[in-house]
């Protein structure tokens, strides 16, 4: 994702928020569990492997972030 030198400070935060995962690393086993629906701030997941849940957030720099539920 190419980045607008011009944007300002608060639109990168937002578009950071705004992208999606189609797979991530589970916290708990490490095992990579792709999704059928891309991930976005807000949604909840489930580990394919151990069945941990998670809060999927996603940080202003657009990082993937899982809590344990």
């Amino acid at each position: 994702m190419p980045i607008d030198r011009n944007a300002e400070e608060e639109d990168l935060r937002e578009e950071g928020r705004r992208r999606a995962y189609t797979d991530y690393d589970c916290p708990s086993c490490n095992a990579n569990n792709p999704t059928e629906m891309a991930l976005r701030d807000g949604d909840e997941t489930r580990c394919n492997y151990c069945g941990t849940e998670y809060k999927v957030r996603i940080t202003d720099e657009g990082r993937l972030r899982l809590k344990e539920l």
